[in-house]
């Protein structure tokens, strides 16, 4: 199949099961909500280093947060809920709470939620306020420009982790041009975030390696210049780049939609090969196929 003069490999991407949250950061001024949403997803790139993977969803203006100010909308994986709520009392007490004018609502209404702000008001040392508003519980914190607001609970769902293509360029140059278009067009999609630099990958990885404390290794299949004497090449002749675009969503069908719309984006000139990365289908529960995506097929789900 093919998209222009872009070969779409006959593959999946093996996406697995996660745990997700929404947070909304709001300010007196919208850099400050940028601040802390930068801050919030520092070092949140992959859980095999980070605990946990988190990005910014969408800006949000005045109208569309709880108390009218400029905001930020954040999503935060994890493998479990306990997971999730462990990232989320860490990163906003250390990246949220500090930053000047700020406040953190939950933004996900879901049966199952995690307790925050209810063990960050321990931080009040005593002067904390709890209050509720529209059946909600929240915490007012003081702190040195006033008081950090911040919702006692965030809701938590079964989520969809490591949706992903793969873009094989002839030149870095071409190959970054096509990552940042699938990019642009994924980030389209409500409900899902790119987590690596700028949503693009270029160090991919395999699961093991040969030495024996790392549980991840550089995927030699995918870097051009071990073409030809490295084991297992995936590597199409004349490509000189390979870029890896990551999806992460709250619901399979926005990580499948932000996947069709990358492909589309991505098939521009200079670019030889659109493919994805699998385990040979033994680790993750969905089997996203590439040809199934641009049929608008559903994912094929691994039977437990």
């Amino acid at each position: 199949m093919r998209i222009k003069s872009t070969e779409i490999v006959d593959t999946f991407a093996e996406a697995f099961e996660m745990w997700g949250t929404r947070m909304i950061i709001t300010a007196d001024a919208p850099e400050w909500a940028d601040a802390a949403a930068q801050s919030v997803t520092g070092f949140a790139t992959s859980v095999i280093g980070c605990k946990c993977e988190a990005g910014i969803e969408r800006v949000l203006s005045a109208d569309e947060t709880p108390d009218g100010r400029p905001g930020v909308s954040v999503l935060l994986f994890a493998f479990d809920p306990d997971g999730v709520a462990n990232r989320l009392v860490e990163r906003v007490g250390q990246c949220v709470m500090t930053c000047p004018t700020t406040a953190c609502f939950n933004g996900l209404e879901a049966k199952k939620n995690v307790v925050v702000g209810g063990k960050l008001r321990y931080f009040g040392d005593g002067y904390q306020i709890g209050k509720r508003l529209g059946g909600s519980r929240y915490w007012r914190i003081p702190v040195m420009d006033g008081e950090f607001v911040v919702a006692d609970r965030f809701g938590v769902q079964a989520a969809v982790g490591g949706g992903n293509i793969l873009i094989s360029g002839t030149t870095s140059k071409s190959c970054l041009r096509a990552a940042k278009a699938a990019t642009a067009a994924m980030r389209e999609v409500p409900g899902i975030i790119l987590p690596f630099p700028g949503g693009v990958v270029r160090s991919g990885s395999k699961v093991g390696s040969k030495y024996k404390e790392l549980p991840a290794s550089s995927n030699q299949a995918y870097c051009p210049t071990l073409r030809g004497f490295a084991s297992g090449t995936d590597v199409a002749k004349g490509v000189g780049c390979v870029l890896e675009i990551v999806i992460d969503g709250l619901t399979l069908d926005a990580v499948e939609e932000a996947m069709r719309r990358g492909l589309k984006a991505a098939a521009r000139p200079g670019i030889k090969q659109i493919s994805a990365g699998n385990y040979g289908g033994d680790l993750g529960k969905y089997h996203i196929g590439l040809h199934g995506l641009l049929k608008r097929k559903t994912a094929k789900r691994k039977s437990s």
